[in-house]
């Protein structure tokens, strides 16, 4: 470097989060970016750099599960829900994904996500306990993998490269994600399915739900959102806290995302999305819970979602709480 060579800017480190607080001591830090809209779809509030691009992972879903149907697809109740699903693994959840596929000729070897454990730890020791080894239909997007294949069934597509970012639905995926979001698509990737994975920002994520809760009705937009209100244990499972809220606070719309993504949508528009950046889902929790809170919503399950203890042997020492 030379002198006249003025050294690179560094970019200020997102802002804290969530913090570890152990026995009194606090061990660790959670930092990220959080924006929170209000009902008419202003700003309220931002943290960090919301519109800066991310992978959402799956909370993506709603979106792909909306240009499925907009393809042809028919789907309803829980199948529609299943295919905007991260599924925990439980036998009712493999149980509709094998038959989802059978109704178009098609079978669990089709699938092309990889072989996995069922996402719940409880589910995964009884799958393991009854002799079972992973499988491509136990991975948790094997319900969108499903609607997927079927859609290409239905129109044609070649169903061997339905996962290539240029076969015509993941090119219709990529047109409804931007649409929803309010924003391009700024980045394609490949999500930890397979599939082809779009960067947008926070805020355009957060547009993203608050728009599929105000969709007209029986728009495919507003089914997707309908379905996943209506039917949240298949969104999610039985021990999930977007199955808790989707069940406990009516007409929200919650989808939570690998790498500690989330976006929620309450029903009359206020929305929220936030992104950890160490990607560490135990911090998911409190930090969903506190936005809440600032969005309003005053329900026994915010609690619920919240609480994120931190364990000494088997006694409870300390826990992850929200920072902001």
């Amino acid at each position: 470097m030379t002198s006249t060579d003025a050294p690179a800017a560094i970019a200020p480190a997102p802002p804290v989060l969530a913090e570890v607080v152990r026995s009194g001591f606090t061990e660790g830090h959670h930092r990220g970016s959080l924006v929170l809209l209000a009902a008419d779809g202003s700003v309220e509030r931002t943290l960090g750099d919301p519109d800066a691009p991310v992978f959402p992972r799956s909370s993506n879903k709603p979106m792909q599960a909306a240009a499925i149907l907009r393809a042809g697809l028919e789907l309803s109740g829980e199948r529609l829900a299943l295919a905007a699903a991260s599924h925990s693994g439980e036998p009712f959840h493999l149980e509709l994904v094998a038959k989802m596929l059978a109704e178009h000729g098609l079978s669990a070897a089709d699938l092309q996500t990889p072989p996995d454990l069922p996402l719940d730890p409880v589910a995964a020791e009884a799958y393991l306990a009854a002799g079972n080894v992973r499988e491509r239909i136990t991975m948790n997007c094997s319900g969108k993998h499903a609607a997927m294949l079927a859609v290409c069934v239905r129109n044609g597509w070649d169903t061997a490269t339905y996962l290539d970012p240029a076969h015509p639905l993941q090119l219709l995926v990529g047109q409804v994600v931007a649409e929803a979001a309010g924003e391009p698509v700024a980045a394609v990737g490949t999500d930890g399915c397979g599939a082809p994975l779009m960067a947008i920002g926070l805020t355009g994520l957060a547009r993203a739900f608050r728009s599929f809760v105000l969709a007209e009705p029986g728009s495919a937009d507003r089914r997707v959102a309908d379905a996943m209100r209506a039917h949240p244990e298949y969104v999610a499972g039985t021990r999930r806290p977007d199955t808790w809220l989707m069940t406990e606070v009516p007409g929200t719309l919650s989808k939570m995302g690998a790498e500690a993504v989330q976006a929620v949508a309450l029903a009359d528009g206020r929305a929220l999305a936030f992104k950890i950046e160490d990607g560490s889902v135990r911090a998911l929790g409190p930090v969903l819970a506190r936005a809440l809170e600032l969005l309003g919503v005053d329900a026994p399950v915010v609690s619920r979602i919240g609480r994120a203890p931190l364990l000494g042997g088997a006694a409870e020492v300390g826990e992850i709480r929200a920072k902001f």
